[in-house]
């Protein structure tokens, strides 16, 4: 019961190597030839990712875990070959391909010393962007996940595992139409400062929020008033400031990697977690975890203890679809799909790869976030004169239906077709038959199917 596809389209390449037009079935090679001519932005969502600064000459460096998938590492290689660049491939050790494990959210997020000793899942090793800049590397092309650090040179990501990943539709839709439902879905957040967001979810979220001024216009990492590509945030990353106002309940029944557990409830005040209920093995770590760092006083949050919501991420590729081989970790589990459109995932804890990490590695103290996901959000934007703009209902993108996104999709194909969300997840009692209380009890057997 992994979800349900729509049908295929069809589609006509450009002399350079780019989709001109929609195209959902696609062969390896076409994507890598069109992911390397697709403008560099420096993110890790699929639709986002692009080598196409490289020119004839340039040296490329690319670093991998080896639990990606040969033939997508030589696809990739290839078409930057086809690029005129030469290219080296770094693998670094990882475990092998195995299923998923109840706790390995948590041992692949959390750490009390350098994660470059042991790095988190779908992280950039430093040494090798060391070895990159001291090497003179035109591009470094490495990790799976989170923001591209800040660096000198050029730095993008490489978020697929398996073949299926990068031959994926997902990859290649439109960039401007991508960029469009971006900016229009992030707009009915910046446009409404002071306003009040309203998060709920069928599983059981329900979550209100300010949004708060200050945060657009500080600085941080990853957050401003533009959107950042296909990780748009409903909520600031840290500091978490002293008026954040946000209370309420995330539930759920997944999260990054691991394996799906019972139906995990955490309550939230003023953004601290105050209680965490369910969640099976997954959900007795997390505890573990809570009574480990309550009373650390953490240098971003505003009172002691690890756990503080500071990620509310929309997804917004509307061609992403849940691998097949999910249960295992070359899959990237639940991880990859957080990209869908309409998908939210929650983060607690302290923000990826930021100081206050650093910080807690220097004293020996545990830090790392982990994830709720929400499949079937609503998220309601009510300004302060009192008009109500939706962000997102069951799931799907109220920017999709915008004029001038539809407008535009038109010029690339069906508009209907660019625009449908090609997997919906089955989950009983909300998208499919049955009841949403046995599948909450144990949603493996759904999940795995």
């Amino acid at each position: 019961m992994c979800g349900t596809d729509v049908p295929e389209h069809g589609s006509i390449t450009g002399t350079d190597g780019r989709l001109r037009v929609w195209k959902d079935t696609v062969d390896l090679h076409e994507v890598a030839r069109h992911v390397v001519r697709d403008p560099e932005v420096r993110r890790s969502a699929a639709g986002f990712i692009g080598y196409g600064s490289t020119q004839p000459g340039d040296r490329v460096l690319i670093s991998v875990p080896r639990i990606v998938d040969g033939n997508v590492v030589e696809a990739i290689v290839g078409a930057l070959h086809d690029m005129g660049a030469s290219v080296d491939v770094l693998v670094t050790d990882d475990e092998p391909n195995r299923k998923f494990e109840p706790l390995d959210e948590i041992t692949m997020m959390m750490r009390r010393e350098s994660s470059q000793l042991k790095l988190r899942r779908g992280d950039r090793a430093m040494w090798v962007e060391e070895l990159a800049e001291k090497r003179g590397y035109d591009l470094l092309i490495q990790g799976a996940g989170g923001p591209v650090p800040k660096s000198s040179g050029r730095y993008e990501a490489f978020p697929w595992s398996t073949e299926e990943h990068l031959a994926s539709s997902a990859n290649v839709f439109p960039r401007e139409l991508h960029k469009l439902i971006n900016e229009r879905t992030y707009q009915r957040i910046t446009n409404n400062i002071g306003g009040r967001i309203r998060l709920t979810d069928p599983e059981g979220t329900d979550l209100t929020t300010t949004i708060l001024e200050k945060p657009f216009h500080d600085g941080r990492h990853d957050y401003g008033l533009k959107p950042k590509w296909g990780h748009l945030m409903a909520h600031p990353p840290t500091p978490i400031e002293p008026n954040d106002d946000t209370r309420g309940v995330i539930a759920g029944t997944m999260s990054h990697y691991g394996r799906p557990f019972p139906r995990i409830e955490v309550e939230l005040e003023k953004s601290r977690m105050v209680r965490i209920d369910g969640g099976g093995e997954y959900g007795n770590g997390w505890r573990e975890l809570e009574e480990e760092s309550a009373g650390t006083q953490y240098p971003c949050f505003p009172e002691p203890g690890l756990f503080w919501l500071w990620e509310v991420a929309i997804g917004t590729n509307p061609k992403i679809r849940r691998p097949s081989n999910v249960e295992y970790l070359s899959s990237d589990g639940f991880e990859w799909e957080r990209r869908r459109g309409g998908v939210i995932h929650c983060g607690i804890g302290t923000r990826w790869r930021s100081t206050e990490e650093d910080w807690a590695a220097d004293h020996g103290l545990l830090y790392g976030h982990l994830h709720v996901h929400l499949l079937f959000p609503t998220l309601v934007v009510e300004a302060l004169d009192g008009s109500v703009h939706t962000v997102i209902e069951n799931g799907r993108l109220s920017a999709y239906d915008d004029p001038e996104v539809r407008d535009l999709a038109a010029t690339f194909g069906d508009p209907d077709e660019l625009l449908t969300d090609d997997w919906v997840p089955e989950i009983p009692g909300i998208s499919a038959d049955g009841t949403y209380e046995e599948y909450a009890k144990d949603p493996e057997p759904y999940i795995y199917s």
